[in-house]
């Protein structure tokens, strides 16, 4: 069957002719539903607990990074949220690094990993990073664990709100990272394997 021919069935099929100029696209539907931070933090917290994570809210964040890397080696971004909340300032932690290579050989020392995030989605209990100098990729991928501090204000209910938020996200970033739940692959025997291509174990903290 020829080339011209299978098109003119597409044609037909969709009740267009040869040279006929396309349509312009229909503008972007995008749906917010309503939903009280109440029931955002509830479903963050229950989505992430779903995919094989740990949830909490706390009103105290830094005490409760400060248990959790306790004995152990971290690394944070120059989030100015971790700072507001001492973070930044535990013994243990090394941040406010700029330099790439720097960051690069810390990350990979690190037992854990420390962020905050630009946005988080309720409904599928996801992170959202944006690349910037506050908060660089390496810091919430290479460590084996990763502790991401967000402000419940910063809960979505999802893609369409936050879309809605940055609908050109080019615009704004170099990279928009989006973590749901630990790195997690299968094989083609489908044995489910956690941190390979990222942390295997991530903490969401949710925070005033």
């Amino acid at each position: 069957m020829s080339r011209d021919h299978i098109l003119h069935r597409v044609r037909t099929a969709l009740g267009r002719s040869a040279g006929q100029a396309v349509a312009e696209a229909p503008p972007p539907r995008i749906l917010i539903p309503r939903v009280e931070m109440d029931a955002r933090v509830a479903s963050m917290l229950a989505r992430v607990e779903a995919l094989a994570g740990e949830a909490l809210e706390t009103a105290n964040p830094c005490a409760f990074v400060a248990a959790a890397i306790a004995g152990k080696t971290a690394v944070a971004s120059n989030a100015p949220y971790l700072a507001e909340c001492g973070i930044t300032s535990l013994p243990g932690v090394r941040s406010g690094i700029t330099d790439r290579d720097q960051l690069r050989d810390a990350c990979a020392a690190a037992d854990i990993g420390i962020t905050s995030a630009d946005y988080a989605l309720a409904d599928t209990g996801t992170l959202v990073m944006l690349a910037s100098p506050h908060e660089t990729r390496l810091i919430s991928l290479l460590p084996p664990q990763h502790i991401a501090v967000v402000p419940r204000g910063r809960i979505l209910t999802g893609l369409d709100e936050l879309f809605s938020i940055l609908p050109n996200p080019a615009e704004q970033t170099s990279s928009m990272v989006l973590i749901t739940g630990p790195s997690r692959t299968a094989d083609i025997e489908q044995i489910l394997v956690r941190g390979v291509h990222g942390p295997g174990h991530i903490t969401v903290v949710v925070a005033p």
